[in-house]
This record gives C-alpha cells, structure tokens and sequence, in this order.
C-alpha cells in the first residue's frame, strides 16, 4: 500500500508540474500575505502574472467592486493606472460620474512586462492603520497582492506606513499567449472573484468558453476551486461590455461536475494524500509558531527599557528645567516633544553649523548643518513655538517637511528638519530671464509639485487629529528635494480648524501673505481648510506661469480671475495658452490637460469659499493630470 501510495504522489507532483508548465498562468488560490520571502520561487504567481504572451505590451481589462471612496471614475482610474476618458467610455458613464456601491465597473488598462511580470501601475495613499496585506483586500480587492505591493514599495517598509504616504499599486493583468491568441483571444480580462462566483458562471457571464478559462489559470474540472477578493483571468475574443456585468450578479451554482469515469477508490486515495499533505503543513504551522513566539519572548528579555527610561526622565528634567528658567513656558505644552524627536545639545548644533558660519546661511536665521555626515536645515527661532513644534512633532507624510530634533539654549529654539536640496520652489519658477543657473521647471515637473502640495495640505485637511489649516501657503514655502518633489515646509501660522464641511473658525489676527490670502480672511477673519484651497489655487497660477502673481496683482490692479479669462474660453481659450504660460516650456505640454488646470485654478480662487473644491477633489484633478500627462510624454516621445 506505501509503495502504491508513493507512486501515486510520484505522478500527482509530474502532471500538476506539467500543467503548470503548459498554463497560461497559475492561478494563485488563496495569497498567504507577506509571510516568506520575496524571492520565494514557489510564490510568484503572488507578484504577477508571468511575461509570456505574445507582445509584452497589449490592452487588457480589470474588473473592479465600486466601494467609497473608490466610486468615481477619477479616483478608480488613479487607483488602478486607468485612462479616465477610456474608463468612463467603456462604462457609458461622464467622466466626473459617481458610480453606485458595489457596482462592477469595467476598467481598461495598458498592460505592460515589468521585468518578468505584467503589471499596470496605479497609486494609493495610505490611510491610520493601513498594511499591505489590509490594501490587498480594500480598496485592491485581489487585484494586487501583499508581496507584489511589499517588492514594488521596497523603499517603504511595513513598519514605515504613514498616512498620506503615495505608494505604487502594481495592477495584476495579462496579454494572451501564442495558443490564446491563435484560439481566437484578443484580450484578458482580470476578473475579480465574488463569493458566489464560480469557472463556469463567470466564463458565461462574458461570453467565454468555460475550458479555455480554466486552461488560461492552469485549472482542471478536477481542480476548479476559486476564491472571492484573487483574479481569474477570463480570455475574451472582444472587449468586454458593460451589458455583461450589468444587474446582479448570478446565483451560486455547484462547480463542473468530475468526469463519470473517475473511480471512487481513486477519490478516495486522494482524499487520504490531500489530508496527508494538509496535515502535514498543520504540523509544520504549529511547530513554526511555538518557534516564533518563543523567539519573540526571547527578544523582549534581551531589550534594555530601564535605559531607555533614564535617558528619556534626565532628557525630560533638564527640558523642563530650562523652560520654566529661561522662558517662563509651560513644560506640558512640548511634553511630547521629548518622546518623538531627537533632542539636541546646543554644542551638537553649533559643530553642524560650524558655529553658525555665514557660509552655512541659506536665508534668514535657516542654517544648512552635517549632522552624522547628512545635511540637515538647522532654523533658529524664539518665542513660544509650541504649538508648531507639537504638530511637527506628530506629522509624517512625504510631502510635508520633516522635523528630525530640536534643541533649546538660552530663550532659542533651534529646530533641525530634512534639507531639501533644491530650495524654495519660488527660486525654481520666479527666475530671471537671463537666468541660467538653473534649468527651468519642465511641465512634468510642475504637475509633479502641484500634486504634491496638494497631497499634502489633503493630509492636514483630513489625516492629522485634529485637522490642521496651513494658513501660509505660498511658493517659499514650498520646498523642493534633490528629485524636485515638493514638501510644504513654515507652519508657525497653522492652526487647527473643525473638519466639517462649510463650518468656519474666526480670528481678528489676521496675518499672512499679501495676494494669497482667501477673501472670507481678509474681509471677516473666517478660517477654514477653504482658505488654503484659495491660496493653493494662487500657487499653482504661478506654477503654470513662473510670474509672480502677487506683484503682479499689485502692480496692475487687476483680479486674479481675470488673468485666467483669455485661456478660459471655449472658443478662444487654446491659442492664448502660449502667453499665458511660462515661456520657458514653449509649447512643450498637453494643451488639454494645461486648460483643465486654468479650470480648476478658477474654482480654486472662487470669491465664495463654499465654491471651492476640497483638497480630496484636487489630488483627483492632480492625479488625472499626471496620468495624462506621462501618457502625452511617451507618445511624443516615440
């Protein structure tokens, strides 16, 4: 009986090796998260499907659960790398279209090979609490896993996912192999398994021969189980339609009978290898976990918490001390501080600086420091900071400037943050004609920044507790890194602000930037996340310009709005893009995509602050301007 038992196992491992050869793709049954390693060989049907079609560069199909805030034709398109036109195209819907919850919506792609797997990139921005293993499900619901969300952001490792963050989302999608497409497939289609759903009903629902799919998945009548939130790729002779997903989806139905021939003895010898194997692996589960916890509680002896607690009570004393001394401030206003940030000594902050050499001075008291080999921003302040320390203290988004440390020494703070190293974004757009110290913005660039400043402020509108409202918003305050990404930096005027829409703080100090300050502001001192949405929209007329908006307003008494009238008409709007533009890009952009902005500047800058787009709705526009946009660069430059 072993023996027997021995050869049946022998076979079983020699034809399910040779299916998985002849298929088109494995299908990947059940994804076992992030557990393993990433160069698992036995896993990388979790990464993607494998180059092996035809053409490594075809159109290919995604379905996809419409679920808040994923419902919008924007917001799917930039979740899973989509064209919005072809998107809301395909699903007889407007561009700007809501769709309803849990409605299948039909989503066309660029499937491309990435390395030895095809994959279309879309983004997502992290939210409190998200994982990647929590992403696969919501919102990708299967259509991308842990491990190939894990490889694609290996700059951003599980325990460095901050809300706000953008990650890439490497979109699971395949193009037919030579047999596919010599058997008439034109396309595949990602399907997104729902409970319920079986081969057979799903092969049916787009017109598809039940066989073909299961061969395209490397599954058998024998082996056709499925699972809801994976992929089935379903080969289509045409595009799919709309009609086909319409209405609800269809009754659970039993799975494809097994041949008649199969004898019960030979079940019955597969039901005692599968249970042989299952429990084999229980074993394996459990004897790993007992290792696991065991080490666990072995690391957990071996850390020092007792120095940790020292060196945190003397760093706490000493703080305390010195604020109640030299600047009379309250200790519990930067309790935290001591716990978040790295606290400086004043000689640590004088040997970075080189004793404050003006060599070291980039503007006012902002110094440029080696701490540890890298530079750093070192900015001298007094007075009570606080409140901007407290927030700084708390945020963490790639968009935003870091604060690293803070040092106190006689009624000085002295805060230490990232060093961005191309400057102040209004030194990149506010250059001289004759300027050719630096190479001018290119078009990608700016759409680049204005998605960042606005991915930013989303973040202190809607992820800090409580939210914030920058109040300063302006383009030096915007700083650039060494690959020109922006990252909003000065919050000394930032206060928070209920999060309700339409719901208004009021102040009677008003402070701020002359021309980039909302009017309800100026006139009433009403303060919402409205108010950065106003100066936003000046930030980008400068951007899309490179002109100084406020001494421009200044010097010739004119509206803001009115400088966006000559691109703003339909019938004459295109042509007047070339003077309304920075000359410095000279025709070098999407004429469309440059309109729609001029557009949303306009409603950014709205008299009526209830008018005005919120953040969220901004980061959209951004998105779909840069999809665009990359999309226009590679046909140009083809």
């Amino acid at each position: 009986m072993m023996n027997n038992l021995h050869w049946i196992c022998f076979l079983a491992a020699l034809i399910s090796g040779s299916l998985l050869i002849q298929a088109q793709q494995p299908y990947i049954r059940k994804d076992t998260g992030c557990i393993g390693s990433l160069d698992n060989s036995n896993s990388t049907s979790a990464f993607g499907y494998h180059c092996n079609g035809v053409n490594r560069t075809c159109q290919s199909y995604l379905s996809f659960l419409s679920q808040p805030p994923y419902d919008s034709v924007a917001a799917i398109s930039a979740l899973l790398g989509a064209d919005p036109v072809k998107l809301s195209e395909l699903n007889l819907v407007s561009q700007n279209a809501t769709f309803a919850t849990n409605k299948v919506v039909l989503v066309p792609v660029t499937c491309s090979c990435s390395g030895q797997f095809y994959q279309v990139n879309g983004s997502y921005v992290l939210r409190a609490g998200d994982t990647y293993t929590s992403i696969e499900i919501s919102p990708l619901e299967g259509l991308s896993t842990c491990r190939a969300l894990r490889s694609e952001n290996s700059n951003f490792p599980e325990t460095n996912l901050v809300p706000g963050l953008r990650i890439t989302v490497p979109t699971r999608c395949a193009c037919p192999t030579k047999n596919q497409s010599d058997n008439g497939a034109k396309y595949l289609l990602s399907y997104v398994i729902q409970l319920g759903d079986n081969v057979d009903s799903i092969s049916t629902k787009f017109g598809a021969d039940t066989e073909k799919t299961l061969a395209a998945n490397g599954l058998s009548f024998q082996d056709a189980d499925i699972y809801p939130n994976t992929t089935l790729l379903v080969p289509l002779q045409s595009q799919p339609s709309i009609s086909q997903v319409a209405g609800q989806s269809p009754p659970p139905s039993p799975p494809p009978p097994p041949p008649q021939d199969v004898g019960k003895s030979s079940s019955k010898t597969w039901k005692y290898v599968v249970a042989g194997v299952l429990g084999g692996l229980g074993c394996l589960g459990i004897v790993g976990g007992v290792v696991f916890l065991l080490c666990i509680r072995k690391r957990e002896k071996k850390g020092e918490p007792e120095i940790v607690t020292k060196s945190f009570e003397a760093t706490e004393k000493t703080l305390k001390k010195k604020l109640d001394e030299e600047m009379g401030m309250s200790y519990g206003s930067v309790s935290d501080l001591v716990q978040s940030v790295k606290m400086y000594t004043f000689e640590e902050i004088k040997s970075a600086t080189e004793n404050f050499s003006p060599g070291c001075l980039i503007r006012g008291s902002v110094y440029r420091g080696t701490i540890n080999g890298d530079f750093a921003a070192i900015k001298k302040m007094n007075g009570d900071v606080s409140k901007e320390i407290n927030l700084l203290s708390k945020i963490n988004h790639f968009n935003l400037i870091s604060l690293s440390g803070i040092c106190f020494n006689d009624g000085d703070w002295y805060l230490v943050f990232e060093y961005a190293e191309n400057g102040a974004l209004s030194d990149a757009i506010h250059r001289g004609e004759n300027d050719d110290s630096t190479k001018p913005l290119t078009w990608a660039q700016r759409v680049q920044i204005g998605l960042d400043v606005a991915t930013g402020l989303n973040y202190l509108h809607s992820y800090t507790s409580p939210p914030h409202v920058h109040k300063d918003l302006k383009s030096s305050n915007v700083l650039l890194d060494s690959n020109s990404r922006a990252k909003i930096t000065n919050f000394g005027l930032s206060r928070s602000a209920d999060a309700q829409e339409g719901e208004f703080a009021l102040t009677r100090h008003i402070v701020g930037t002359k021309g980039y300050m909302a009017p309800e502001y100026l006139e009433h001192g009403l303060v919402s996340p409205k108010l950065d949405v106003y100066a936003f929209g000046v930030l980008t007329l400068e951007i899309l310009t490179g002109k100084d908006i406020a001494e421009l307003q200044e010097r010739e008494n004119i509206r803001l709005s009115e400088l966006l009238l000559p691109v703003l008409d339909e019938e004459t709007g295109k042509p007047h893009l070339a003077s309304f533009l920075d000359p410095s890009l000279q025709g070098r952009y999407p004429a469309d995509v440059a309109v729609s902005l001029v557009r949303l500047i306009d409603s950014c800058i709205k008299k009526d602050a209830s008018s005005r787009p919120n953040m969220d709705e901004i980061v959209r526009h951004f998105s779909i301007a840069m999809t665009t946009t990359s999309s226009w660069e590679l046909s140009s430059s083809t």
